[in-house]
């Protein structure tokens, strides 16, 4: 079974707050994590209703489109949900696909907002008794 799942307004919905969380966990420094926080903090935004700009506001999550850090900090979110399939092959509570000359097994293949679950899964056939 392949099954894709395109996250809508993946971007929009990212909390800044575990995105810092997630790069304490991952080992980013101190110093790093302080930049991206307050590239994330620092924006504002203004939106036009009417043709006319309404009065600024700081957004409180979200990651902005069109910055070249936007596809790194979202694929460190996203790096729970491998963590999570690893986990789930790992307890054979799911399995992949083998792959190339070297059979590796892929389950889960992500690329931007989009991601991709490869499952294989073994259809268990059941004796029927006859009937009378």
């Amino acid at each position: 079974m392949v099954f894709k799942v395109d996250y809508k307004k993946a971007y929009d919905l990212v909390s800044w707050d575990f995105l810092i969380y997630m790069l304490w966990w991952l080992g980013f420094c101190p110093k790093w994590i302080q930049w991206v926080e307050g590239c994330l903090r620092s924006a504002s935004i203004s939106v036009l209703v009417n043709g006319s700009p309404s009065a600024e506001f700081i957004p409180q999550r979200g990651l902005r489109q069109g910055n070249l850090l936007t596809p790194l900090l979202f694929n460190i979110v996203a790096e729970v949900l491998n963590g999570l399939m690893r986990k789930l092959v790992e307890k054979n509570l799911f399995r992949g696909f083998s792959v190339g000359t070297n059979n590796v097994e892929i389950s889960i293949s992500q690329y931007a907002n989009d991601t991709i679950f490869l499952v294989r899964h073994q259809w268990k056939t059941s004796r029927q008794s006859k009937p009378f």
